[in-house]
């Protein structure tokens, strides 16, 4: 009798644990991106923001089209898509990262975006050590 209690309680619970699924991230949903999100201010000379950067978009697996390192800016490729990654030097210890769409249409997934930030944000507290030569 207790088993068929438990059959039947399972049973009527199904339907809920079915009806709780996540829908799909808004990270790979294209989707418009404001401006304002492509822009960050990071507490980063601009060099090392520049090579933190490059660092981003290898670990994010896009491809590197071309690399100005002068003028500080990074073209790649995303999904298909083309962007351009311009470092500005506010002052000494900021800099500016403006990560925008080649062709200026504002339609796409903004993990791109927000995933190279978070990286360069997770990476940027971390300071290069000397290890010692044994």
């Amino acid at each position: 009798m207790a088993r068929i209690i438990i059959v039947i309680l399972m049973m009527l619970m199904m339907p809920v644990v079915f009806a709780q699924e996540q829908p799909l991230s808004t990270l790979v949903t294209i989707q418009n991106v404001s401006f304002e999100q492509c822009t960050k201010i990071f507490p980063i000379n601009s060099e090392n923001l520049f090579y933190l950067t490059i660092a981003g978009i290898n670990a994010n697996r896009f491809k590197i089209d071309e690399i100005q390192s002068k003028t500080g800016y990074i073209l790649f490729n995303a999904v298909n898509k083309d962007f351009l990654a311009a470092i500005v030097p506010l002052d000494s210890k900021n800099s500016l990262l403006r990560v925008t769409p080649t062709n200026n249409i504002y339609y796409f997934q903004p993990g791109i975006v927000l995933n190279l930030f978070r990286y360069i944000d997770l990476n940027s507290t971390v300071r290069p050590v000397n290890l010692p030569v044994k």
